[in-house]
């Protein structure tokens, strides 16, 4: 068997692994899901007329919420993968892989995928859930595509960021908390109001933040919006941030462990 079969072998038992944790998958459902139904149908008619469209009721802030809502959920799944890398850490589990005969790069390969399968699956429920409240997408096969597309380049992006933040803290507490910032970002950007509706300095930070041009870019394939230079700086966040996350992170875990 070729090393590439046995580090797929290998990847493929770490996932499984991965996969038997089904409270974190849980918290990766449930929190856009209750943000959702809170935006829409709490803050849903007020924020609605502030959009100034054809109805400028609940229903119109469905349709412009609804992509927020879906890098809410990517934003999410960080703390849950940072938490599980931080406990293999703690735990001593990963100090143990590196002394069996399994390829290196398995293990966080069972995290990264993992954590995507998770993800991608929680976006496919906030999805369903929107389109039964009455989520009205205009969007073709392509464009349905080209979101699918971004969605999991964004994903892997962000939790591999979650996988070196789990691996450069020295408990699962401080795990738990690092990823934080990125799941207030979404509420700091266009996900759930537009940024033309903020103070000066506020709009400045929004415009300029990673998720807003994401966000832009998914509400421009799903509901035909203006996509601009969205597309093309959603695209390099994406790659930018993952192809550093992915370094630090190879960098951290290939280090050698602290003598005890």
């Amino acid at each position: 068997m070729s090393t590439a079969s046995y580090a797929l072998q290998d990847s493929a038992t770490m996932l499984r692994r991965n996969l038997r944790y089904p409270a974190s998958a849980a918290a990766t459902l449930g929190i856009p899901i209750v943000f959702l139904l809170l935006f829409v149908f709490v803050f849903g008619e007020t924020l609605g007329a502030g959009l100034a469209g054809v109805s400028g009721g609940r229903d119109e802030y469905l349709d412009y919420v609804t992509p927020g809502i879906l890098v809410l959920a990517v934003a999410g799944a960080a703390q849950g993968t940072a938490i599980s890398v931080a406990m293999d850490m703690s735990e001593g589990i990963i100090a143990r892989f590196r002394t069996m005969a399994i390829a290196r790069v398995s293990v966080l390969t069972g995290h990264v995928v993992g954590s995507l399968i998770q993800t991608l699956i929680a976006i496919a429920v906030v999805v369903g859930s929107a389109l039964v409240l009455g989520f009205g997408p205009t969007a073709g096969p392509l464009e349905w595509a080209a979101a699918i597309g971004l969605l999991t380049m964004v994903s892997s992006a962000v939790i591999w960021l979650a996988v070196a933040c789990g691996l450069v803290t020295k408990s699962v507490e401080t795990a738990s908390n690092l990823p934080m910032p990125l799941i207030l970002l979404p509420f700091l950007g266009s996900g759930f109001v537009p940024t033309d509706s903020m103070p000066t300095a506020m709009r400045w930070f929004a415009e300029h933040q990673p998720f807003t041009p994401i966000t832009e870019t998914l509400r421009g394939l799903l509901m035909g919006t203006p996509i601009g230079n969205s597309g093309v700086l959603a695209v390099a966040w994406s790659v930018g941030v993952g192809l550093a996350s992915y370094l630090w992170a190879k960098r951290l875990f290939n280090r050698d462990p602290t003598p005890v």
